[in-house]
């Protein structure tokens, strides 16, 4: 189990990040989170990942503290981050430096096939697409199994057709091994379709707002009467999220107040 224990935050020029965040995740599910800008998403994505240091909180994974990189701790940034001197069958072979060269080889070329880039084997990555690459990206990140992987907004660079086909490549590949997958996204839709449970976060300083549970079936249909009113109620959480009126007076939102993006 991932634990989170009141995560505060405050940078050295006096920016509050993140204010008293906890959560309890458990091995295998997969959380969105999910929030206006300034909220602190990537601050808490790289808290997480040992990148960064909290300023107050735990952070603990199977009783562990984590406070530096962990190996069974991996993340996916929104650019692919390929090593550009490096052909694409050895950047994904990068993490698996432990490993025999022939079993090496064989998950390399396994997880190629599985998101159809056998042919891009030895291929650079500047010959990529965006797609390709953050395909690459995704089974690099995978390959040694991590028991927990971190996306900070990894397809938002996308069109929406390559962002819908990796979104199902990624359930696929999660299928494997199910690794906790923690999810920073802006988009409400990727989120309902990929989460087990969303986490909506209040900007300034960021603070968790509301959890909402994804109790729908894999494979999920968009079109769904139970997917539209959970995607409508993200929304509205996220809309109230950023009202910051004083407690007790009552809430406005005005024409324009909700692009929490």
């Amino acid at each position: 189990m991932l634990v989170l224990d009141g995560l505060d935050k405050t940078y050295p020029n006096g920016v509050h990040a993140l204010e008293r965040f906890s959560a309890q995740i458990q091995l295998g599910e997969i959380i969105a989170i999910i929030g206006g800008s300034g909220c602190g998403k990537s601050t808490l994505l790289r808290a997480i990942a040992g990148l960064d240091r909290a300023s107050a909180g735990a952070i603990t994974l199977d009783g562990e503290t984590i406070a530096a990189p962990h190996p069974k701790i991996g993340i996916i940034f929104q650019e692919p981050r390929l090593l550009p001197w490096l052909s694409v069958a050895d950047n994904i072979g990068f993490g698996l430096d432990g490993v025999p060269r022939r079993q090496r080889a064989g998950r390399v070329a396994a997880a190629l096939s599985r998101v159809g880039l056998s042919d891009k084997a030895k291929a650079w990555p500047r010959e990529l697409s965006g797609g390709q690459a953050q395909r690459v990206a995704i089974v690099r990140a995978l390959v040694p199994q991590p028991e927990v992987l971190l996306l900070d907004e990894p397809f938002s660079a996308l069109d929406a057709f390559t962002r819908r086909d990796l979104q199902d490549h990624l359930l696929d590949l999660w299928a494997d091994t199910r690794p906790t997958l923690i999810l920073v996204t802006h988009d409400v839709e990727e989120a309902v379709v990929l989460a087990d449970r969303v986490l909506v976060m209040r900007p300034r300083p960021g603070r968790l707002f509301e959890e909402i549970a994804v109790d729908l079936a894999r494979p999920r249909d968009r079109n769904s009467p139970l997917f539209e009113t959970l995607r409508h109620r993200v929304y509205s959480s996220l809309d109230r999220s950023l009202d910051l009126a004083p407690p007790g007076s009552e809430a406005k939102v005005n024409v324009g107040d909700a692009m929490w993006w």
